[in-house]
């Protein structure tokens, strides 16, 4: 059965849509996206990222295989399991977790030292699997965590490699690290296939099997949209149709894709944020996906919205409605049940690439990503060379909070002398149609995020603009590319902190706190270089309390 899917578009968006419907008709493009042809886009490497598209039969084949994996593991005797990636390679199967519930279930993707040691608490060392997820096998992060925790399992164990399984490409660095460690699996991934576009590969299927989904059960409840996708006819082809929502709303100036998810699969929209932003946010344009937003009563119209639900729901239906009443463009998903979850990761998939062509743009690459990477490894490079971080200086200072911010959006700040004075200016830069983003390099845990969805709120309020909040370094990952590669209508505050304690990273000089701020200043580099209105502010070691601060500020 398929999930139900409606929308609802203003009179302007709909004709819009109506014509690239026409035109995508007329011109085969349905066939053409399925015969993997790379000029529906921009026709450089399209082609050679198009495995997703039959991935679903494919791993249907491979059913045996994660079936005999989850028996290895409930017959070893592992309690809990750790998946240690980024981006693409760790969000799919967070979702899976958090929506069916696996409690034994932990990700780790922050390079925050704290996070690292909150993980680790939870864990038997001696009865705990690892899956260390990494598509190149040169991936920083993921490198880091398999050190660090072969380290630490070599101390309770003989056989260490046992403890561990890798996903990863034929021929990667991973393989030839699991190989050499004496694995326990190693499971391949479809080089074909990128990161984001994983969810339903090796990736997110052994994440599935592993926690006891059932695999084959998952896939065979995939294959109606697979099939629905594969329909020449734009109208009758709902990952299609999506598409061309999203594409022909961003040309209409509807940038924002606000995502609301009910509780049950509430996580989708972090899967989905990474998918949308990393794919669409390049060449100076980007579809900008808001997830977790309180909800408003007035919305401005650069806005398309998603509603996702499991099943009927009365919340989720009133606010669609409200939208859609004052005009809103809207989509309305409504899964048969959370073992459909499958089905929203194909048709978000499916319309993500479709919406690409709209946009003229290659969905497939993530060349801000990279730079990104590259600023942060000048970092630990030079750190490995003179043993410290290089030098800094904050442009204002007091009690022990510091800012930085490029040369030339100093200026704006020439005439103040007070941090709310500092604030107010920056919060001052957002003008209408832009959104608003906080960037924190600390642990993602319940009293952080309260407080920095409380600090979003507070902003949201007074400027009525889209806001964003992402935790560092995932979303470098993830939303990161469009808020360096997209249109340059961002206003960014990077929080930063010191860390009460840290850890080594294993075989390496420089320690997990060195990593961690070799990405936040690696990131906040790139938002300079790209001119965006950034500003970054560094707290001490106790982040609740001075995030409070900020927030009797803003209140």
């Amino acid at each position: 059965m398929l999930n139900k899917f409606t929308f609802r578009l203003p009179d302007n968006v709909g004709k819009q849509l109506a014509e690239a419907s026409n035109e995508w008709n007329s011109s085969g493009m349905m066939a053409r996206v399925w015969e993997k042809d790379a000029s529906i886009w921009t026709n450089s490497d399209e082609a050679k990222w198009l495995g997703w598209l039959d991935i679903v039969e494919q791993e249907l084949g491979n059913v045996e295989q994660y079936r005999s994996l989850r028996d290895d593991i409930v017959s070893a005797g592992f309690t809990d399991i750790l998946l240690m990636g980024m981006g693409g390679s760790s969000l799919c199967p967070e979702v899976l977790a958090k929506t069916f519930e696996k409690a034994n279930f932990h990700i780790l993707d922050s390079t925050v030292p704290a996070q690292v040691a909150s993980v680790e608490a939870k864990l038997d060392l001696k009865k705990t699997l690892f899956i260390v997820a990494s598509k190149s096998g040169s991936t920083l992060e993921p490198n880091c965590f398999k050190q660090y925790f072969f380290s630490r399992v070599s101390e309770v164990s003989d056989d260490p490699g046992e403890h561990f399984i890798a996903i990863t490409d034929p021929g990667s660095k991973m393989e030839q690290v699991a190989r050499a460690d004496g694995f326990r699996h190693i499971i391949y991934g479809k080089p074909e296939i990128g990161g984001r576009f994983s969810a339903l590969s090796a990736f997110g299927m052994t994440a599935a099997a592993s926690m006891g989904i059932d695999v084959g059960r998952f896939l065979t409840d995939t294959m109606p949209i697979v099939d629905a996708c594969r329909n020449d006819n734009v109208e009758s082809n709902p990952g299609a149709t999506l598409g061309l929502i999203l594409g022909t709303c961003h040309a209409a100036g509807r940038d924002k894709l606000t995502i609301f998810a009910a509780d049950e699969v509430a996580d989708l929209g972090a899967w989905m944020e990474q998918l949308v932003a990393e794919s669409t946010g390049k060449n100076g344009v980007a579809i900008i996906p808001v997830d977790r937003e309180a909800w408003q009563a007035n919305y401005s119209d650069d806005r398309v919205f998603a509603f996702v639900s499991v099943g009927a729901d009365a919340d989720i239906d009133a606010k669609y409605a409200e939208v859609t009443a004052a005009g809103h463009p809207a989509v309305r998903v409504e899964m048969s049940s959370i073992e459909t979850l499958g089905q929203e990761f194909f048709r978000w998939e499916f319309a993500t690439a479709v919406a690409g062509a709209l946009m003229d743009l290659n969905p497939f690459d993530q060349p801000d990503v990279e730079s990104a990477k590259i600023e942060a490894r000048k970092i630990t490079d030079e750190f490995e060379v003179t043993g410290k971080l290089p030098d800094e200086t904050p442009f204002f200072e007091s009690d022990g909070v510091k800012l930085f911010a490029g040369p030339d959006y100093q200026e704006i700040f020439a005439e103040a002398t007070t941090l709310d004075e500092m604030l107010e200016m920056h919060l001052g830069q957002i003008r209408d149609g832009d959104y608003f983003a906080i960037l924190g390099y600390v642990e993602m845990n319940v009293r952080h995020e309260e407080l920095l969805q409380t600090l979003r709120n507070k902003v949201l309020e007074r400027k009525g603009v889209a806001t964003c909040l992402g935790f560092g370094p995932r979303f470098l990952h993830s939303t990161g590319q469009a808020y360096k590669g997209g249109a340059n209508n961002g206003v960014f505050l990077q929080i930063t902190s010191d860390d009460a304690v840290d850890l080594p990273v294993t075989g390496q000089t420089y320690t997990f706190g060195v990593v961690k701020a070799a990405q936040a200043r690696g990131d906040f580099q790139v938002l300079v270089d790209r001119g965006r209105r950034a500003l970054r502010i560094h707290l001490g070691s106790d982040v609740a309390a001075e995030l409070n601060k900020m927030i009797d500020i803003l209140r």
